[in-house]
């Protein structure tokens, strides 16, 4: 079944130059990709992207970190990919949320860490499921920013 599914380049990824890392990774799947752009992440964009972990006790420092604030770098670059399964593709490749989980052949196992202060900082958000795919792509993309109108 085809699907779209959302990709946000970090900003822990971004300031250690892992932008085009990341994507050649992205790009080596079966997916096409529909939609990329640099974001601004502010405080309510943030918030509403993580809703589902509001009242977890990392919430607040997740949102500072998705905004910018722990690495000086205010954006995230977010992708939209498309294809057969690209939901399990990227999360293939992305690998465990935990760095210190993933594989060492994914994204994450490489590149990702555990701060000396127990943050996790993870390179990059993949979306977990088709409807939060869908949530999460009307959340960061207009649709007319897509190559393709998703259904």
């Amino acid at each position: 079944m085809e699907q779209a599914v959302l990709v946000l380049i970090k900003p822990d990824a971004i300031q250690r130059k892992l932008t085009g890392a990341v994507l050649a990774r992205l790009e080596s799947l079966d997916v096409k990709l529909i939609g990329a752009k640099a974001v601004r992440v502010d405080h309510a964009l943030a918030e509403e992207h993580y809703t589902r972990l509001r009242g977890k006790p990392f919430f607040d420092d997740m949102i500072r970190y998705l905004c910018g604030e722990l690495h000086g770098v205010e954006f995230v670059v977010a992708l939209v990919f498309w294809g057969e399964e690209a939901i399990r593709q990227i999360r293939h490749v992305a690998g465990a949320t935990n760095p210190e989980a993933a594989a060492p052949g994914t994204i994450r196992g490489a590149y990702g860490c555990l701060t000396s202060g127990g943050r996790m900082e993870n390179v990059l958000h993949a979306s977990s499921d088709e409807s939060e795919a869908k949530r999460e792509i009307a959340l960061w993309f207009r649709p007319e920013e897509l190559l393709i109108q998703l259904p």
